[in-house]
């Protein structure tokens, strides 16, 4: 048995970017930043920080709710699975990135008009009304990757 599930909690680097599959599947892609604070080991003195993003993919209704409420700056809960992807940058050295595809997604704070306060609110499968998988295609499904435009 194995298992990959990874939650963040973090906040959002820039708006999400919405597209949609050439079956018109609605997919959302946002990066997400956290920020650990260190001490450096002295008592009672600050250390750095150490920020990771990761880069938070949706599909579906999933997909469409999270283009519609989030924004550049929106604290956000997420649950998904975790993988990496490597390539090369224009000067040959090798990037990694964090890719979460992303399974429950909860907003943390209200910067909506009129905000002030915070609030929770959630979309995972129990507040999803649609039968099946929500957050990716289908194994047996008709999508592949050449089917996302980014």
């Amino acid at each position: 048995m194995s298992f990959n599930k990874i939650i963040i909690v973090g906040y959002l680097g820039r708006d999400p970017d919405m597209r949609y599959t050439s079956q018109n599947v609605p997919v959302c892609s946002f990066n997400v930043a956290t920020t650990e604070r260190k001490k450096d080991g002295r008592p009672g003195e600050a250390g750095g920080e150490t920020t990771t993003w990761f880069r938070v993919t949706f599909w579906r209704e999933k997909a469409e709710l999270a283009n519609k409420y989030l924004a550049k700056g929106r604290q956000v809960y997420v649950e998904g699975r975790l993988s990496t992807k490597e390539w090369k940058n224009r000067d040959g050295v090798t990037q990694t990135s964090l890719e979460v595809t992303g399974t429950e997604l909860h907003f943390i704070d209200n910067k909506s008009e009129g905000g002030g306060g915070s609030r929770s609110e959630s979309f995972g499968r129990s507040a999803m009304s649609a039968p099946g998988p929500a957050s990716e295609p289908d194994e047996g499904s008709d999508l592949n990757e050449d089917d996302i435009p980014f």
